[in-house]
C-alpha cells in the first residue's frame, strides 16, 4: 500500500473522535507535523492532552514538551 498522509490522517481523525488514545496521538503528530492535515499547533497540544488523559505516555511526554517550549499552548515549565 503507497503511503497517503491525507488518508491516514482522515483515519487516526475517525478513530480519534471515538475516543481512541493512540489515534489521538497519532493524528496530533499529523498536525504538528503537517501530515495529511495542515500544521496546528493548538491542535496538537489539544490532541495530545486528550491521549495524555487516558493514559498514553508518549502523550503524556508530547504535553510536557508542549508545555516546556510553549507549543499550541502558553509556555509553562511548572506543568511541564
Amino acid at each position: 500500500i503507497p503511503q497517503d498522509d491525507d488518508e491516514a490522517a482522515r483515519l487516526y481523525r475517525r478513530a480519534a473522535e471515538q475516543g481512541h488514545a493512540a489515534a489521538q496521538y497519532n493524528l496530533a503528530v499529523c498536525h504538528e507535523h503537517n501530515r495529511g492535515v495542515p500544521q496546528d499547533d493548538a491542535e496538537a497540544a489539544r490532541l495530545y492532552r486528550l491521549a495524555a488523559e487516558q493514559g498514553d505516555a508518549k502523550a503524556h511526554f508530547a504535553v510536557g514538551q508542549c508545555c516546556k517550549f510553549g507549543m499550541g499552548m502558553p509556555q509553562d515549565m511548572g506543568e511541564a
